[in-house]
């Protein structure tokens, strides 16, 4: 029962925490872009939140491939030891 409610938070907290690497930058950009907007006259809003989404994007990549990697490796693990006994 304990292993069930750690797995439950471990998932919620990834999730969370995919959520949050996705939009931190998008939401940073666009605000950033505009700010230069309303103080400079710049046309840059659409180019910064192009660049948001792709950061946004890449720190979801490599968030994910972090925790795939363990994952199967845990899975080989338990695999190795079921066929051992």
């Amino acid at each position: 029962m304990k292993k069930n409610a750690n797995e439950i938070a471990r998932s919620l907290a990834m999730i969370t925490q995919l959520g949050v690497s996705m939009l931190a930058p998008v939401v940073l950009c666009a605000v950033v872009g505009n700010w230069l907007d309303e103080r400079f006259g710049w046309s840059v809003t659409a180019v910064l939140l192009i660049l948001g989404i792709m950061a946004g994007a890449r720190n979801t990549w490599i968030l994910v491939k972090g925790v795939i990697r363990p994952e199967a490796g845990r899975r080989l693990e338990n695999g190795k030891d079921k066929e051992s006994e």
